[in-house]
């Protein structure tokens, strides 16, 4: 497991398949009421718990999006951290998270290419032991710089 680099973000040269980043973050009401203000997501399966109880999920779920943007503090913050762009990323959501939850995101790196500058990830989320959400992600990382030009 990797700590958030001293500079604030990894540059290509320092990444290496198998490094792994976590975060560990709990679900709140707050969250969730400030999730849906960000994006104006206001579906009352999220906000409304009378009519989330008769869904389904028996009770309210925090918006999936919530839970992905977890993995996507771990990318903008630890690895690769400040500097990295996304540039696609896949979801699959396998279990709903509930107020409450602790959501842990790790992020692996899964492949780097030089030429390109593009890092794969592989990007999951787990609530105790189980998967609730998993993916990869494209992103573009910072090159060393270059010394100028005497």
């Amino acid at each position: 497991m990797i700590e958030a680099h001293p500079s604030g973000g990894y540059i290509l040269e320092e990444l290496v398949v198998g490094m792994v980043a976590e975060k560990h973050v709990t679900v709140t009401e707050q969250r969730i009421g400030q999730f849906a203000e960000a994006s104006d997501d206001f579906n009352p399966v999220h906000m409304d718990e009378a009519f989330a109880s008769r869904t389904a999920y028996r009770g309210r779920i925090a918006h999936g999006l919530l839970s992905a943007s977890f993995g996507s503090a771990v990318v903008g913050t630890i690895l690769p951290g400040a500097g990295a762009i996304y540039l696609g990323q896949t979801l699959a959501f396998h279990r709903p998270v509930r107020i409450g939850d602790v959501v842990s995101s790790r992020v692996v790196v899964s492949a780097v290419d030089e030429a390109s500058a593009r890092v794969t990830l592989r990007c999951e989320a787990f609530v105790g032991d189980e998967l609730v959400m998993d993916g990869e992600a494209t992103v573009r990382v910072p090159r060393r710089r270059r010394a100028p030009k005497a």
